[in-house]
């Protein structure tokens, strides 16, 4: 039977097939093969006991993607939820996981949730921000049902990891969703009782035909890695259209004389909070970089 893995905790892998949920443990060849099964991934099993919903994966059918951190697999985009007010958006934290996404290939959406609490219009202009760097974004409202519907339509064909730091609104959204969905939660609960009140695992739900998404665990802090200074403007779309305007090539846009990035920022044309949060990030890269070469020197 071929199925689909929605939870793993502590080496038992739930398995959805037909709508029927099985609690399953990886045979040893992958222990031996070094390979690991992970939330998302389809796969092959054989039933054990179909009374108690028993089985065993035999084999992990080749993925589509695999994401490092949150480690899941077969995820085509991401959902970054973040709430307008209670609490304001953290946009350094925001741009750490578009970062994030963009070194693994994942395509982002940015939802900011509570429009309803939206007294000033700061959604509009959070929108602007990141509309204009060619992100796809929305504001909605889990407590009104504001946008729901317009966030299933971008979701569906999907399989779409989901995060946002605690207080957002995150699992009211994700409630929103499941209404009348395929796989109800409250049988995929009764199926997993170890663990089922953490946020500490990542869980697939269905929320339509053909439609997933990733329930990640929150995150208050992301730290960046594999990444080298240089590279990071490139995880900054607006700056490619200015970065023809530097006076010098391999133009860090931090110290340098005419640059282009910086008169765009001077002149409004790019985002003096995106920016600032480049500057940021970059001088801790740059910190990153010195402490790694202060180890290597005292390791001589």
């Amino acid at each position: 039977m071929r199925g689909r893995i929605i939870k793993g905790i502590a080496g038992f892998y739930y398995v959805c097939c037909e709508d029927r949920i099985y609690e399953c443990k990886a045979k040893g060849v992958f222990r031996k093969d070094n390979r690991k099964p992970l939330v998302g991934d389809r796969v092959e099993m054989d039933v054990l006991d179909e009374a108690e919903g028993l089985g065993n994966i035999s084999r992990l059918l080749p993925r589509d993607s695999e994401l490092i951190r949150p480690a899941v697999a077969n995820v085509d985009q991401a959902l970054v939820i973040f709430a307008i007010v209670k609490p304001r958006p953290n946009f350094n934290l925001l741009d750490r996981f578009l970062i994030m996404m963009g070194q693994q290939g994942i395509d982002c959406i940015i939802c900011f949730n509570k429009l309803d609490m939206d007294e000033d219009g700061s959604s509009k202009e959070h929108r602007k921000i990141y509309d204009a760097c060619g992100y796809r974004t929305l504001a909605v409202s889990a407590k009104q049902g504001l946008g729901i519907e317009e966030l299933k339509s971008l979701l569906a064909g999907h399989t779409t990891a989901v995060a946002g730091p605690s207080g957002v609104g995150k699992s009211s959204l994700i409630n929103c969703l499941q209404s009348g969905v395929v796989m109800e939660t409250g049988e995929i609960s009764a199926k997993i009782e170890r663990g089922k009140h953490t946020t500490r695992h990542s869980e697939l739900i269905a929320i339509g035909e053909g439609a997933y998404i990733l329930d990640t665990p929150g995150f208050s802090s992301l730290g960046l890695f594999d990444l080298e200074k240089e590279q990071l403007a490139g995880f900054y779309p607006e700056f490619a259209t200015c970065e023809k305007f530097c006076r010098f090539g391999g133009c860090a846009h931090i110290g340098e004389k005419d640059c282009g990035v910086k008169t765009a920022v001077a002149e409004g044309t790019v985002s003096r909070m995106r920016y600032e949060n480049y500057c940021l990030l970059y001088e801790e890269l740059n910190q990153m970089r010195q402490r790694e070469g202060n180890r290597r020197q005292r390791g001589r």
